[in-house]
């Protein structure tokens, strides 16, 4: 377990080196230096590890809605590989959630992501439908519980801050 602990340390280590090295003109604007641009470094490669493609060349889209919302995630390119392996994690973490799973997350963003622990406890009110989408996949998280959607709302605006979607200024 320690020796898998280290690895992963170190595997995203380097991922965080490489993706802070990553050349300005790529990202369309300068390198940003600071804690929560190392932050983010670690979002995005521990993101990649978990999904299984690059973060920078993705697009993520979380949206409230009504009775819930849906999280997005497509690539940048034509990369049909990627958009495959979109889909499938979108059915993953769709059958995870159903459990009340949301290890996931939490290891993406290194902690318990808010909305999770609502969600976990209201599992039975909460349907998880993934679906396919131009370039990826697509999850739609709804209820008709009032808390249990109050907290898909905070799981949602949690991550769309913290995967800075919208933002593509970033490097």
């Amino acid at each position: 377990m320690r020796s898998q602990r280290s690895r992963i340390v170190l595997i995203l280590g380097l991922a965080t080196l490489a993706c802070e090295r990553r050349p300005a003109a790529s990202a369309g604007g300068p390198l940003r230096g600071d804690s929560a641009d190392s932050a983010f470094a670690l979002v995005q490669a521990r993101g990649h590890r978990a999904m299984g493609v690059d973060q920078y060349t993705s697009r993520h889209e979380f949206e409230p809605l009504p009775d819930g919302g849906r999280i997005m995630l497509t690539r940048d390119s034509a990369d049909t590989a990627g958009g495959a392996r979109i889909r499938a994690h979108m059915r993953e973490i769709a059958a995870s959630f159903q459990q009340g799973n949301f290890d996931l997350p939490g290891f993406v963003h290194d902690r318990e992501v808010p909305g999770s622990a609502a969600m976990r406890a209201r599992r039975a009110q909460i349907t998880y439908t993934p679906d396919s989408a131009q370039g990826g996949g697509q999850l739609r998280i709804s209820s008709r519980d009032s808390v249990a959607v109050a907290a898909i709302h905070e799981f949602l605006a949690f991550q769309h801050h913290d995967h800075r979607a919208g933002d593509h200024s970033h490097p």
